[in-house]
């Protein structure tokens, strides 16, 4: 009898690691990890039980926002390793059964890539419109109202060519020009390169933002900002993101990545639910196989709150799209820092038996909570331009603990950030003997994923449950599997009848009842 969920792609039974290159394993003794880090701890990637790792940029950069202000696309950062480094990672990945994933960044480049060092250096330069300028308004000031997501005008002018130049994000990232066919022939042949090369697929970084509204007019301002929020918001991002040609590019993206099999583009995409849904295009004309989805993120830890928000995301779906989920990134807040250690073993059973491609993200396996950074030590220029806010993502960023030598077993020397302050006890080594530890239980949830089809491909329907409660059913090929959730600190009362599969606390799950903090699968 063939496995239902091996006749689907592999995208969509299988599961995301995502592997932040500076903080995973340090190799030369530089304090920050590289592609033969990664090459050495592949074992643990591939123990975890997961199919794809996703690699966050490894380009050429003077990481003013590390790694996302890209000098090259078809090369790898020295401090990384070289391209022969890059196509023995891929080797190890792809002996090891797993698909890797680059992170493409097609909105911005460095103000170090030779396209802008050309663009900047007049007007008449063949590669001016390989980015956006603009002449200053008539009092002299930016072109438009519109904000930098990392605070201030997203303007910078330029005294050499007397014209400003667009910066979504830091000074040092020139937004590119995609309205440029020139422009958009090179980032194509960027992505033919790496999928030349052997790569599995892509994140597209911040795809909602590559087309600006023709003549770039001024954002509508937003009523309801305040000053606890960030500066970008005080303005709606109407014309400056999510426009009709960007969904033509990423459909042209997607015949690109057709052309070479089984190849998957993930678009990070923070829309509602209507406009993040059309970024799946079309049956006719597909864009990206997963928008991202950050609801697991963005929404209270509160069981009716999920309930409703996953309700109302499978309702947005076209009934081609392939749902996915996202718990934890190098953006986001720690999951364990967020709602504490017990709920993040909740945490984990949810993202892993909800229908879709689930993407996790290194150190959650093993329950990392906040991590407090020294002034001194802070290198995140969002924190540095909106400090008032802390909103540091340095914390998410963490070197990896491997064991309870020096240094976590992460680096010979001091590491570019600090470890969790837990993690002399907090690493792999120890997690992996211990069977109670949240590395056990995320091994033991892939397992159950990998063998129980309902799990990675079933059908998927709410159920009612108490108060504090999430409950659902997975079915498959006439095998059904129900999830309780008690997403509190008390016992909650509840009738469930069958077998326990797997509960996320030790002992024998207690009839009619959950336990505080616990969840339940169950066939």
């Amino acid at each position: 009898m063939s496995d239902p969920a091996h006749s689907r792609p592999w995208w969509e039974r299988g599961v995301v690691y995502q592997i932040y290159p500076r903080s995973f394993q340090d190799s030369d003794g530089d304090g920050v990890g590289d592609l033969a880090g990664i090459a050495a701890r592949l074992d643990h990637v591939a123990a975890l039980g997961v199919d794809a790792i996703w690699l966050s940029p490894i380009f050429p950069s003077p990481m003013a926002d590390f790694g996302y202000d890209v000098a090259d696309y078809c090369g790898i950062d020295p401090l990384f390793g070289d391209l022969a480094a890059f196509d023995r990672l891929l080797a190890a990945v792809h002996a090891r059964g797993l698909k890797l994933l680059l992170d493409f960044v097609p909105n911005h480049s460095s103000d170090r890539h030779s396209w802008f060092v050309e663009s900047r250096s007049s007007r008449s330069n063949p590669k001016r419109d390989w980015y956006i300028w603009r002449d200053p308004a008539s009092d002299g000031g930016p072109p438009n109202n519109w904000i930098s997501d990392f605070g201030g005008s997203a303007w910078e002018w330029d005294d050499a060519t007397g014209q400003y130049y667009l910066h979504a994000f830091l000074k040092e990232q020139p937004d590119l020009n995609w309205r440029n066919p020139d422009l958009k022939q090179a980032m194509l042949d960027a992505m033919r390169f790496w999928f030349d090369r052997g790569v599995d697929g892509f994140r597209i970084d911040v795809l909602w933002h590559i087309v600006k509204a023709e003549g770039l007019p001024d954002n509508p301002l937003n009523p309801d900002w305040t000053p606890a929020r960030t500066e970008r918001d005080r303005v709606i991002q109407l014309h400056s993101t999510d426009q009709p040609e960007a969904h033509a590019i990423a459909a042209e993206m997607r015949a690109i990545a057709d052309c070479y099999g089984a190849r998957v583009l993930i678009g990070e995409i923070f829309l509602p639910n209507d406009r993040h849904a059309r970024w799946y295009g079309t049956p006719e004309r597909p864009q990206v196989h997963l928008p991202f989805n950050f609801q697991l993120i963005e929404n209270a830890w509160d069981a009716s709150v999920l309930r409703s928000m996953i309700a109302a995301y499978e309702a947005s779906l076209p009934p081609f799209g392939w749902p996915n989920w996202v718990i934890g990134s190098h953006d986001a807040p720690r999951i364990a820092a967020r709602i504490g250690e017990a709920q993040a073993r909740v945490a984990a059973m949810l993202i892993l038996t909800l229908r879709g491609t689930p993407t996790l993200y290194q150190g959650d396996e093993l329950g990392i909570g906040r991590v407090e950074i020294p002034p001194d030590r802070v290198r995140d220029p969002q924190h540095l331009r909106q400090p008032l806010l802390d909103i540091g993502r340095d914390r998410s960023r963490t070197p990896m603990p491997w064991d309870d030598s020096d240094h976590g077993g992460f680096s010979t020397v001091e590491p570019w950030l600090p470890l969790n302050p837990d993690w002399r006890t907090r690493n792999v080594a120890a997690e992996v003997a211990d069977p109670r530890s949240m590395l056990a239980l995320y091994r033991a949830l892939l397992a159950l994923r990998r063998a129980e089809p309902a799990l990675a491909v079933g059908s998927f329907t709410l159920l009612d449950a108490p108060a504090g409660v999430l409950a659902y059913r997975r079915e498959e090929g006439g095998r059904s599997l129900s999830i309780l959730l008690n997403l509190t600190d008390h016992d909650v009362t509840i009738d469930w009848t069958g077998t326990p599969l797997l509960s996320t606390l030790s002992g024998e799950p207690e009839p009619g009842m959950l336990r505080a903090n616990e969840g339940i699968v169950f066939a």
